[in-house]
This record gives structure tokens, C-alpha cells and sequence, in this order.
């Protein structure tokens, strides 16, 4: 017998609770394949199996709580197992001839590629199996995509590693796999090829349902769509290359409802019920970014002693500048010149007088940074995202517009790898783009400080002595007042002021 233990949790956790199993005794398992998932206050953990084996017994049911290496499961390996397995295959073996010479030995590893999750990043552990592109028993190309994975900030398309038959999928929808685990399976060669159809012989008529497609569909578009009774030709596909996605099902719902609605009115107006706004109504489960954004500014709110000072500026000497130069400058670096890099450089200025807001707490420790990775906000369609331009304290303007151009194309394609959202010490947020006139930004932990720009806009201003126009910009620093004191936290956001006011500031370094 092999035990099966709880894992590491990691620091200070030592507690978990089992979500799910997904064998149960009796199953056979494969060595890495995945047998159950425990949560804890934190993150969930998948458990693989250690041997391949049969499932003996479960001593940890779902929903108990267990502890660092309490035991989980057993099983048991050696011959017991492979022997119930070839009896099964051998019951199955006038289907296939071929198929059943095959199966009453042990799959050969030679003929099998293992689908495994990517590298995520430094420190991120986890992703949950968005949408699988591909069913048991499809053929796949190389580097066909196969699934999506969902972590807190950025999604991962996992291509075929080899051209194949997809013949298991290990992490359905749904469920949280850790890196460097196993997703799928993938058999080349000719047997592999005849005996997985035969074996996943209920699916094919999905795939076939389709209208002669070549592209899957998102299978949580094809449930809307089943559940709703709208046919596959109703629905314009905007996922890559065709692929129906939810988003489109729904729209194509809102369009025939639209549609429908306008008939029935003409003929009897009636009063609305509680039964049609229930029917109007969607139930869509948060994104895991959406959660980890929840979770965060909750716990940012929960830990941090927050607090927000505002200040204005005059835009007036930057948008000259700008408007001075922005054609010479795009002409020499093949960048436009915004906003943002004269901001990131007040910010980097104010940081080195004030290194408090450029500081993080780790319990009774203050981590001072002496070097500035920038965090920008970014808003995408899947949610807020904050890539760093790292070192931007040692970067010209040319060099800052061009990594915030670069991190910005790739936030709104979903490229952006975890390395690019990692190690921030400051952040700006840029509510301005939106509309906002005033805003109180709430950090992004473990940082104690984040700017928030908001919209220019022209307001009189008594400029000596006179009443001018100028186009006026509210600044917010929220910081930690755990580390920042309020002079610290006025002094940096009136260095900021001075930095934009007179850019002459940041050439002479005062």
C-alpha cells in the first residue's frame, strides 16, 4: 500500500479542507493524476497520486478538515491492479481487435504525451481550468489549443505539445490545477488513434452537431445555448476562429428577445411580475481574476490603516510641453509621448524624498525599496490588471512610453504573463481615461502607496491675482498610514505638484 498525504500548504497554513475527491475506490490511477482538491483559507491544492495503482480506500471524505501530512488515501500497487485492468480490457475486446491486444497490457508511456500546465509565474501556484477547446477522443494538432487556464490575473492558452489523440482529460472545467501538473493525455501513433474513438464513442455526435465545423465551441456556450433551445447557426461566434464563447449566446438571447418583445406589446400591455424579472435576470459565476480582485482590496481595506489626500495640479506646462514635442518625439523613438511617463517620472522623483510610500511592511519589519518598479493599472475586459515597468527610476521617457505601450497591447490581447504583474512598489491608476473627476484609490498590497489621476478639466483659477482658465487635474495619494506619515504622504503629493507644474524640475533634479 501507498499513502496518499496532505502536501505542504505552505507558511503559517496548516489546515485544509477536501473539496472534492475525483476518484473513488476501486478506480485505477495513473502516477501525477489527479486525485483530489483541498482548499484552504487561501488556495486550492490538487493532490496527485504518487504510484499508479488502484484507489483502496478514501480515509478523508469531502469536507473534512485535515492537516499537513494527515493521511488522505491509500493504494494499492503491483500486480493487483493491472490485472483487474487487463480482465475489464478483455471484456471489450471483440469491439476491436486490434483495440484489445492493445489493452490487456499496460499503455505504453512511449505512445503517450503528457498535456502538463505551464510555468505561471514566480509564486503563483494554481490556475482553474477555464475552457477546454477539445473533447476526449479528438484528433489535435501540434500546438492546436486545447484549454484555457485562469489565474488570478492573466488567462494561459495550453497548445497540444504533440499531434495526436486527446484520450483523457484529467482537470475538467471547472477545477484548480497546480503548475507543472498534468491536464491531459494525448496517444500518437496509429493504436492510440483507433482505440480512443471506440472508447469515447458518445461525444462524437457533439462534435458533429455543429454544423460541419471545424472549430469547438466554448462549452459553457453550448450548455447556454442548449438550455435556451437556440440553434448553433443562430449565434455569431467572436472567439478565435469562430468559436462561439458565452458572451455571444447571451447576445444572440438579448437580440431574439428584443425581437419578440415588440409584437407582444402591441397586442396586450401587462403589468411585470416578479416571474419576469427572475427570467431576466443572469446568475454568471465570478472569474478567478474577479475573486482574487475582491479578495485582495477586501483584505488590502481589512489590513492596511488607509487613508487618501488629494491635491490639484495645472496641467498647463506638461500639455505645452507635450504638444511642443510630441511629433519630434514619435518621429525619433516610435512611440507617442503621453501622459503617463511624465507622471511615472513625478512619481519616481517624490519616491526618493519620501522613500516611506516606496516601502512595505512584513510584520514588524519596514522593507525599504531602493530601486522603483512602477505598477500601472489597467482596465480590461476580464478586469483591473496591473503590469509593472520595472526599474522605472533608471528610464528615460522614451524608454517608459514604450514599455507602458508594450505592457498595454498585451493586457488587452490577455498576454500578459505573470512575470509582467510581479514585484511592483508603487502604483498609479488612471481614472482620468474613464471619466473621473475624484476618486480615492485603494492600494494594491503589499504597497503603501498609489496615486490616482483622474480627468483634466478647465477650471478658473486665480493666477497672480487674475482669474485664468486652466486645465486643472485632481490628484489622490492613498497610503498606509501604518508607515506613511501624513506629512510624508502631503509632502510626496506636492512633490508630484512642483514635478508637473515646472518639468524643468525633473531634468535638475529638484
Amino acid at each position: 500500500m501507498t499513502e496518499v498525504r496532505v502536501p505542504t500548504l505552505g507558511e503559517s497554513v496548516t489546515e485544509a479542507t477536501v473539496a472534492t475527491w475525483f476518484k473513488k475506490p476501486g478506480d485505477s490511477v495513473a502516477v501525477d493524476e489527479m486525485l483530489c482538491e483541498l482548499e484552504t483559507d487561501k488556495v486550492t491544492v490538487e493532490v496527485p497520486s504518487p504510484v499508479a495503482g488502484t484507489l483502496a480506500d478514501i480515509v478523508a471524505a469531502e469536507g473534512e478538515t485535515v492537516g499537513v501530512d494527515a493521511l488522505l488515501a491509500n493504494i494499492s500497487a503491483g500486480d493487483e491492479a493491472p490485472r483487474g485492468k487487463a480482465a475489464d480490457s478483455g471484456k471489450e475486446a471483440p469491439k476491436s481487435v486490434d483495440a484489445g491486444a492493445e489493452e490487456m497490457k499496460p499503455r505504453d508511456p512511449a505512445d503517450d504525451v503528457d498535456v502538463m500546465v505551464p510555468t505561471l509565474g514566480e509564486s503563483v501556484t494554481e490556475a482553474t481550468v477555464s475552457t477546454w477547446f477539445k473533447q476526449v477522443g479528438d484528433t489535435v494538432a501540434q500546438d492546436e489549443m486545447l484549454c484555457e487556464l485562469e489565474t488570478d490575473k492573466v488567462s494561459v492558452e495550453v497548445p497540444a505539445p504533440a499531434a495526436g489523440t486527446l484520450t483523457q482529460i484529467l482537470a475538467e472545467e471547472g477545477s484548480t490545477v497546480e503548475a507543472n501538473g498534468k491536464l491531459a493525455v494525448i496517444s500518437g501513433g496509429e493504436g492510440a488513434g483507433a482505440a480512443a474513438p471506440a472508447k469515447q464513442s458518445a461525444p462524437a455526435p457533439a462534435v458533429e452537431s455543429k454544423g460541419g465545423k471545424d472549430v469547438e465551441d466554448a462549452p459553457s456556450a453550448k450548455k447556454a445555448m442548449a438550455e435556451n433551445n437556440i440553434s448553433r447557426d443562430a449565434v455569431t461566434g467572436t472567439g478565435r476562429d469562430g468559436r462561439v464563447m458565452k458572451e455571444d449566446v447571451l447576445k444572440a438571447i438579448a437580440a431574439g428577445t428584443s425581437a419578440a418583445s415588440a409584437p407582444e406589446a402591441k397586442s396586450a400591455p401587462r403589468a411585470p411580475s416578479s416571474a419576469d424579472d427572475a427570467a431576466r435576470e443572469e446568475r454568471v459565476k465570478m472569474t478567478r481574476l474577479r475573486q482574487t480582485i475582491a479578495r485582495r482590496l477586501k483584505e488590502s481595506q481589512n489590513t492596511a490603516a488607509m487613508l487618501t489626500t488629494y491635491n490639484e495640479v495645472d496641467m498647463t506646462a506638461v500639455m505645452d510641453l507635450r504638444n511642443e514635442y510630441k511629433v519630434l518625439f514619435e518621429k525619433k523613438h516610435g512611440v507617442k509621448l503621453g501622459f503617463m511617463s511624465f507622471f511615472t517620472k513625478a512619481c519616481c522623483h517624490a519616491l526618493n524624498e519620501v522613500p516611506d510610500v516606496n516601502a512595505e511592511i512584513d510584520g514588524t519589519d519596514v522593507v525599504y525599496k531602493n530601486y522603483v518598479h512602477m505598477g500601472i493599472a489597467v482596465g480590461t475586459p476580464t478586469g483591473l490588471v496591473v503590469p509593472v515597468v520595472r526599474n522605472a527610476d533608471a528610464m528615460s521617457f522614451a524608454e517608459i512610453e514604450k514599455t507602458i505601450n508594450t505592457l498595454g497591447v498585451k493586457a488587452r490581447d490577455g498576454k500578459l504573463s505573470m512575470a509582467d504583474m510581479q514585484g511592483g512598489t508603487f502604483t498609479i491608476s488612471n481614472g482620468g481615461v474613464y471619466g473621473s473627476l475624484m476618486s480615492s484609490p485603494i492600494l494594491n498590497p503589499p504597497q503603501s502607496g498609489i496615486l490616482g489621476m483622474h480627468k483634466i478639466q478647465d477650471r478658473a483659477m486665480v493666477v497672480n491675482g487674475e482669474i485664468v482658465v486652466r486645465p486643472m487635474m485632481y490628484l489622490a495619494l492613498s497610503y498606509d498610514h501604518r508607515i506613511v506619515d501624513g506629512k510624508g504622504a502631503v509632502t510626496f503629493l506636492v512633490r508630484v505638484k512642483e514635478a508637473l507644474e515646472d518639468p524643468r524640475r525633473l531634468l535638475m533634479d529638484l
